[in-house]
């Protein structure tokens, strides 16, 4: 589910949303902490693309034109009046040509440890799918970890990666059925898919009950 330099995607221009109202935090209550996960993810955000942007000397025009996002919207985004949805972040990492750890974390040395409490979760627009860093951002800059969370009875549509990138989907609990290239695929627990990322592809849990997965993301050298 990230972007290697280059890689423009064709992408329907898309606008800033609000952010998603923070789902029930297994354990505790919604409230304070996931709100200050947010912000705190709004605010890397803001500083991550705005540096990035200025380093390939793009204007905001030129980053619209590559990402598929409005200009008005990136400029909400970089000056930290709203906080993008996963499925925005994805088509920025790509309009940028960077992995999408780049755009969400914070610059880290040669080892880094990454806690539970410190990782902060991604949402859909929807709610539907969250999506949680397993590995500090640079561990490697050619593999990202993390573990999705997918709603049962729902589906989660997921528009190509840069070019030449594949993932490996894992499945902990629950089902999945994966779609990509007009196929679908059905696994059950401890079943695995690899598959090429840089295409739209569909992750749907056709189960009851919430769905684990282990998703690893691989990008071209």
């Amino acid at each position: 589910m990230a972007a290697r330099k280059g890689t423009a995607q064709k992408a329907v221009t898309a606008v800033a949303e609000p952010a998603p109202k923070p789902a029930r935090v297994r354990g505790k209550a919604s409230g304070s902490g996931d709100d200050i996960g947010a912000a705190e993810l709004g605010r890397r955000v803001a500083d991550n693309l705005r540096v990035k942007r200025k380093a390939r000397a793009m204007s905001l025009d030129d980053l619209a034109a590559s990402s598929g996002v409005s200009r008005a919207a990136l400029s909400q985004i970089e000056t930290y009046k709203s906080t993008p949805t996963i499925g925005l972040l994805w088509k920025i990492a790509v309009g940028l040509g960077v992995p999408f750890a780049e755009l969400v974390g914070e610059a880290r040395g040669a080892v880094s440890v990454l806690r539970r409490a410190d990782a902060t979760v991604l949402r859909s627009l929807d709610g539907k799918l969250e999506s949680r860093p397993l590995a500090p951002v640079g561990a490697s800059p050619l593999i990202e970890l993390y573990e999705l969370r997918l709603a049962p009875r729902s589906q989660h549509a997921a528009e190509a990666h840069a070019r030449g990138t594949s993932e490996v989907l894992v499945v902990l609990t629950g089902a999945v059925r994966l779609s990509v290239d007009g196929e679908s695929h059905d696994l059950a627990a401890g079943d695995s898919i690899c598959f090429p990322a840089d295409r739209p592809h569909i992750y749907e849990n056709p189960g009851g009950a919430e769905a684990r997965y282990l998703n690893l993301i691989a990008y071209e050298r």
